[in-house]
């Protein structure tokens, strides 16, 4: 982990090509540290972090005023830290009744900051409350309600399912490190009496680490995609050499629980919608061999989404994988034994994230807790297929191969889509959809369920939602439209993005023929697009010329004009789902 030391050298760096993100940080106790440090993790991870620190202990203030610098500074991100000190001295003061309301009292003060209407576009990002055991009840505190232990773990469990409730509000699980690094680590009691800052320079960066976590997952700068080499990595031993009684696997003591334990993990991963694919120099019938007949694997071909063993290199591999999954490297991990294949993956692959793991694979896991590569900032159901989804795409990608002619190809997939606006039932994934996607995104707006919610109960926006199946399966929503109005006749889109795994299949010609439709409809002559780069969204510069737009404004941003009523619909091969 990066140390206190560095992130303050950060601050120095040349930030003039990043973009920048405007954070508030109110606390209750000293934030000068905590605020450099979460400056210098900004410029870790490519960002300039534009940040307002507020007065010592003025959260109340800071928040219940509304002509405050806190309000004045429009943040997009607002980072709250109330400590469990301050919170034990507030309750070392009350009365016992008061002690047994504590943890209702300041949540009801964090629901009405989440339910400010003033804070309704901005993010909360709410620190949680690391237990401090002062050992008035010992372990009597469990059966104490007006215990001090009592209120913080009512209190922790107060804030997730506020959390639930309002989108915008953001816990940011401070608690959790502590229980990893211990309270020794992350508090020192001489500097504490001394300055008012309860968290120490060591804890510092990884405090700030997983508050940038969370600001980059709204962002959309987030992994979606492991990558794990085989032998020594997945299982113990050389498949190839040792054969598959000869690995290490299973549930008993030795090696071989690591490795399953490891694949635990993994499985979890994946059934939280995290790609996991496989690059491994191996026969590809050996290497699927323990997959298909070791009782003690707990990974299978079904959670594999691109299997690729041969013996080309990890780079071709991960650049095959790259291609088939249409997503960046910088949201892939790849995860070897060997430091020797992971510093050529490294050397040849720029931004995909490469751990160094130990060299004993019993603290594999806890190396990557550590590291909390994936950070997300929402979840829905549909993640749970995202890996049978990718499965069917490396399907596609096969039967292509076999057309010579691109529109015989696209015919033969029986392409259909449902158009709809938002629902209740897909706003969670349309604001996902928003919040992740990088490289089909025009104008790179992030959206957050209650926003979404807003626009579809605004007759004025036209907003529509685009689902996409063929004969191999569903690939659930995947594009979403937002028109706002400029004037009576012009139409303004608002935000067009798309999955990058249905490119290529005539979708971006179905969609902007809805689009006309729909404008022409409701009596627009006009639709005005935008294209606002991005360092991920280069693929779509020439988006809207290729669609028949004409340039009308470059400033900052690309503007382009398409008439409604010279419009002719463009050649795509998918019907809409009756």
């Amino acid at each position: 982990m990066i140390d206190f030391k560095t992130l303050k050298k950060n601050l120095k760096k040349d930030s003039n090509a990043f973009p920048v993100v405007k954070i508030a940080l109110v606390g209750d106790t000293a934030t000068q540290f905590l605020s450099t440090a979460i400056k210098g993790m900004g410029m870790e991870r490519g960002l300039l972090v534009n940040l307002f620190e507020a007065e010592y202990n003025q959260v109340e203030r800071q928040f219940l005023d509304p002509t405050s610098d806190l309000y004045q500074f429009d943040a997009d991100f607002i980072v709250v830290f109330q400590s469990t000190h301050k919170l034990g001295e507030i309750h070392s003061m009350s009365s016992v009744a008061e002690q047994t309301e504590l943890a209702k009292q300041r949540l009801s003060f964090v629901e009405n900051i989440a339910a400010n209407p003033l804070l309704a576009n901005k993010k909360i990002i709410y620190f949680n409350y690391p237990e401090l055991e002062d050992t008035v009840f010992g372990s009597y505190s469990n059966k104490v309600s007006s215990s001090f232990t009592w209120q913080v773990r009512k209190l922790n469990e107060g804030l997730m399912l506020l959390a639930q409730n309002y989108a915008n509000l953001f816990i940011c699980d401070i608690a959790a490190v502590q229980n990893k690094y211990g309270r020794d680590f992350m508090f020192t009691p001489n500097i504490y009496v001394s300055t008012e800052m309860v968290l120490s320079v060591d804890a510092l960066p990884i405090v700030a680490a997983r508050v940038m976590d969370i600001v980059c997952a709204i962002r959309g700068q987030l992994k979606k995609c492991l990558i794990l080499d085989l032998d020594n990595t997945v299982w113990g031993g050389v498949i190839g050499d040792d054969g598959i009684e000869g690995i290490n696997l299973g549930h008993g003591l030795g090696i071989g629980k690591a490795f399953t334990e490891f694949q635990m993990w993994v499985k979890k991963l994946r059934q939280r919608g995290i790609i996991i694919c496989v690059a491994s120099k191996n026969n590809e019938d050996t290497a699927k061999e323990p997959f298909e007949k070791h009782p003690d694997m707990v990974l299978k071909l079904d959670d594999i989404a691109v299997f690729q063993a041969n013996w080309e290199t990890k780079v071709d591999n991960i650049r095959t994988i790259q291609n088939i999954l249409n997503i960046s490297f910088d949201s892939m991990v790849f995860l070897d034994d060997n430091p020797f294949e992971r510093n050529i993956v490294r050397e040849n692959i720029k931004g995909i994230t490469v751990p160094e793991l130990p060299e004993d694979p019993g603290e594999y896991l806890e190396y990557l807790y550590s590291l909390n590569l994936f950070e997300t900032a929402s979840y829905s159901e549909a993640d749970k297929d995202r890996t049978k989804q990718y499965q069917v795409e490396a399907k596609r990608v096969s039967l292509s191969k076999t057309f010579t002619n691109e529109a015989d190809f696209l015919k033969s997939l029986n392409m259909v889509s449902t158009v709809s606006g938002f629902t209740k039932f897909n706003t969670p994934r349309v604001a996902q959809l928003s919040q992740r996607s990088n490289q089909f995104n025009l104008r790179t707006i992030r959206y957050t369920e209650a926003d979404i919610t807003s626009m579809a109960e605004n007759p004025e926006i036209i907003d529509l939602s685009f689902t996409l199946e063929d004969k191999f399966g569903d690939n659930g929503l995947i594009a979403v439209i937002i028109m706002k109005p400029l004037d009576k006749e012009t139409l303004f889109v608002d935000t067009w993005f798309m999955s990058c795994r249905v490119l290529k299949r005539g979708m971006e010609n179905f969609t902007l023929n809805t689009m006309v439709e729909k404008a022409r409809k409701a009596g627009y002559k006009r639709i005005v697009g935008e294209y606002i780069p991005t360092a991920k969204n280069k693929m779509v510069e020439q988006h809207y010329p290729s669609l028949g737009f004409k340039s009308v404004e470059k400033d900052a941003a690309a503007r382009y004009e398409l008439l409604v009523d010279n419009f002719q619909p463009l050649t795509c091969y998918i019907e809409i789902k009756q």
